[in-house]
């Protein structure tokens, strides 16, 4: 192992940022923090610079560069205990739950965008949010139910709360219903980590205006807490 640098962006948007930055302070594994904020709505090639994508969040370890939030994750748990549950039953829930975060709920992506010093009040969900609204609660639910919480996948923060960390603000910011679930949320907006990432946030001078329009087409804004 050697000496990690994670690569983010803007603490207000950058949802993907978030997964990999409070996974390493919730299981305190030390990085320096490095942002790059997002300064236009494509900023492929300034961030090609450091990222073979042209996207962040990326984990430079030594000379070898790690790209993607979920390579990364993937990455730190072949060198750090804690990552994914020690039982087997948590744990392939746990990377399921992951995996399906990573590659799926598109509307909530597309509808409720993060942005965590704003609320929105949103006129109403099409059919695809509601569905993906529903999948978190019954995810959420059934992460509770079955390990006993107050984490998705039992007692101890996961790579699973991280991947979900980002839904955490989108929920409180859109109003989003997700049941029982709503106990999830709660205790993960409160974790230090997710508190500090807000404070950053709330901060936080930068606006980009794709970004801006983005939270206001999702609803009626109702309150903005940022400070700068």
């Amino acid at each position: 192992m050697g000496d990690y640098t994670l690569i983010t962006a803007n603490r207000n948007y950058s949802s993907w940022s978030l997964r990999p930055w409070v996974l390493m302070r919730a299981l305190e594994i030390p990085f320096f923090d490095r942002i790059e904020p997002f300064t236009r709505a494509v900023n492929y090639e300034a961030f090609r610079t450091f990222s073979p994508t042209g996207q962040v969040p990326v984990l430079l370890d030594g000379d070898r560069t790690v790209w993607d939030s979920l390579g990364i994750v993937l990455y730190l748990a072949e060198r750090h205990e804690g990552v994914w549950p020690t039982d087997e039953e948590p744990r392939a829930f746990a990377m399921c739950g992951t995996a399906e975060m990573h590659g799926g709920f598109s509307a909530l992506r597309n509808q409720c965008p993060m942005n965590v010093g704003v609320r929105v009040a949103m006129e109403e969900h099409d059919a695809a949010l509601r569905k993906d609204a529903a999948r978190l609660r019954e995810l959420f639910e059934e992460g509770l139910s079955r390990f006993g919480g107050p984490w998705l996948a039992g007692p101890r923060f996961t790579a699973l709360d991280a991947f979900f960390a980002p839904v955490a603000f989108r929920v409180r910011t859109h109003g989003l219903d997700v049941g029982g679930g709503q106990a999830w949320v709660e205790h993960i907006l409160a974790h230090p980590a997710m508190q500090d990432w807000e404070a950053q946030a709330l901060e936080e001078g930068w606006r980009e205006p794709s970004h801006e329009s983005e939270i206001g087409a999702s609803g009626t804004i109702i309150e903005d807490l940022r400070r700068c």
